[in-house]
């Protein structure tokens, strides 16, 4: 199988199966996030336990890509520390700031590498990276209670 089609299988396979779909009623932060350009939405719940994230949660509308990469995105920092989740978060930035020109850390991004591809679509990159900032946002304001 080609790596391309494998890619799109993992995107699909989020897609079609979400991870952590479905917002809990308990949370020390909740943001909504619209992608203006293409309707977009992701509401997110984060628990900070610790300086760690012990949860997350979302709900959305919106196109594969932008269902996929938060799907990924929840099972990549669910259970890391928040520093540990800047890390996946930076680099994630990076490779969707490349324009096809970087394929992304595996070790770091693990699924998210699937969505390497976006890079090279302007109009795309805001739906991969909606769940992400979404994310950030809530970090930040969990962070500052």
């Amino acid at each position: 199988m080609e790596l391309d089609a494998l890619y799109q299988e993992v995107i699909l396979d989020h897609y079609k199966h979400p991870q952590h779909k479905g917002l809990l009623s308990t949370y020390d932060a909740q943001v909504h996030h619209v992608n203006p350009s293409c309707g977009d939405e992701i509401t997110l719940n984060l628990t900070l336990d610790n300086g760690s994230i012990s949860a997350l949660s979302w709900d959305g509308v919106g196109c594969s890509i932008s269902q996929a990469s938060v799907s990924i995105m929840s099972d990549l920092v669910i259970g890391k520390n928040v520093a540990e989740a800047r890390v996946i978060l930076d680099s994630f930035v990076e490779l969707m700031q490349s324009k096809g020109l970087k394929t992304g850390n595996a070790e770091i991004l693990e699924d998210a590498v699937s969505l390497a591809g976006v890079s090279k679509f302007p109009a795309r990159i805001k739906c991969a990276l909606l769940g992400w900032m979404a994310y950030k946002d809530a970090v930040l304001s969990a962070s500052n209670k």
